[in-house]
């Protein structure tokens, strides 16, 4: 995004910054009055009183009705974030705290995920969230077929970075097992070292010139005409692989005071797919990614900012974060987010 250095003097910058973190500490629009008491800008309140209403014709401020403070708007704070805000490094307390509360359980992917979004939600008061990783970014390292029964069989992906993934495969009759053993090498020699997206996108092209023996060719024939849903173990959409923390942390919150915004929240939670997207689609995001309200469109209510960080899995990635109201405390809220991401990637290691 476009600096806006150019676009605000210093003062500006300076009674900008005191607007907001005014705002996000009382929840109550700014007057020029606290401003001047609370933050001692070196300035008299009128000055203070002519900035803000030059801020608020660019955009930055806006009056809730006509005798109140002001308070921030969507631009100002990515100002803010982008340019004024100063992160705090964790201190060891919040630091063995969180690596307490996360290790503190299974080893699953699964586990760690809603640990870590539990315990982001609990210490910024905030909705902790977090997407597991794609599966079908893995990469094949060698795949096995696995005789059950006379009519079925067991295909078993070995993927890079230890995960395993098993499929049953039905078959019209029992098949030799040197027809099994001489397509297992066909599919390893073709496959390997694909990602199970790309085997399941180009399968048919991989495997149509491929020549076995007559009691192969019935097995390979399965392949080429089932391959999408043999290899597709990603489910059916990212709000399978979406975890949520305690939504009932933001019930307090002002923002959430009238039924309306509390009844938009609940429906989010809820419905899943939209969120599970917009998380699938940041985790290619390097760093702290950063949403403000209507940045992020249609996936989420008007009024909430939304902060992630990518965390690893071996070849695989996901992403972890928080959802709360703009008036978060960001420096707070990006420290702790980058330091889970980065206990979960250590987690999975």
């Amino acid at each position: 995004m476009a600096s806006t250095n150019s676009e605000l003097s210093d003062r500006e910058r300076q009674i900008l910054e005191a607007v907001i973190r005014f705002y996000v500490e009382s929840a109550e629009p700014a007057g020029s009055r606290n401003l001047s008491r609370r933050f001692g800008l070196g300035v008299s309140p009128a000055t203070i009183r002519n900035t803000m209403s030059d801020l608020e014709e660019k955009g930055f401020l806006f009056r809730p009705h006509t005798s109140a403070g002001r308070i921030p708007t969507d631009k100002a704070y990515r100002v803010y974030v982008d340019e004024l805000m100063r992160v705090r490094p964790l201190d060891s307390v919040e630091r063995l705290q969180l690596a307490q509360e996360i290790s503190a359980g299974g080893s699953a992917i699964e586990s760690i995920l809603r640990r870590a979004a539990q315990s982001l939600g609990v210490l910024t008061q905030e909705l902790g969230v977090a997407l597991g990783p794609r599966i079908d970014q893995a990469m094949l390292e060698k795949l096995e077929l696995v005789r059950l029964t006379s009519e079925k069989l067991i295909l078993v992906l070995s993927l890079r970075g230890g995960a395993v993934r098993t499929i049953f495969i039905e078959v019209p009759g029992e098949i030799a097992d040197d027809a099994l053993l001489e397509v297992q090498l066909v599919l390893n020699e073709r496959l390997a070292g694909l990602s199970l997206g790309e085997i399941r996108h180009s399968l048919g092209t991989r495997l149509r010139d491929a020549t076995t023996g007559s009691g192969s060719s019935e097995l390979l024939n399965i392949f080429l005409q089932e391959g999408d849903a043999l290899f597709d173990v990603s489910g059916p959409d990212d709000s399978q692989a979406l975890v949520l923390g305690q939504a009932s942390l933001l019930a307090d919150k002002p923002e959430f005071a009238t039924g309306e915004k509390m009844r938009r929240l609940i429906e989010m939670t809820e419905t899943r797919a939209e969120l599970g997207a917009l998380l699938r689609s940041r985790s290619s995001a390097s760093g702290v990614s950063i949403s403000i309200g209507s940045e992020h469109g249609s996936a989420l209510p008007g009024g909430l900012t939304l902060v992630t960080a990518e965390y690893h899995a071996g070849g695989l990635s996901g992403v972890i974060g928080v959802i709360g109201p703009t008036r978060m405390s960001y420096e707070k809220v990006i420290a702790l987010v980058t330091h889970t991401s980065s206990l979960v990637t250590d987690l999975l290691a």
